[in-house]
């Protein structure tokens, strides 16, 4: 019987698969220290990010679904 692969429960939180299958994150930096980034950088960490070539790949591997 072959063994199905378990899925990265940190990845799962971490990453949203979109509908078209993008890879989505949150972008960092966001969470404190907040009072002396510009009001553009703080609207910027609002908006999710895609992640692209390899490193997508790896993430949905990761999720197992690739």
């Amino acid at each position: 019987m072959a063994k199905k692969a378990k899925t990265k429960k940190s990845a799962v939180r971490r990453f949203k698969i979109t509908g078209t299958g993008k890879v989505m994150r949150r972008v960092g930096f966001g969470r404190h220290l907040k009072r002396r980034k510009s009001a553009g950088q703080l609207r910027g960490y609002k908006v999710n990010k895609e992640v692209t070539g390899k490193m997508a790949r790896r993430v949905k591997r990761l999720i197992n679904l690739a």
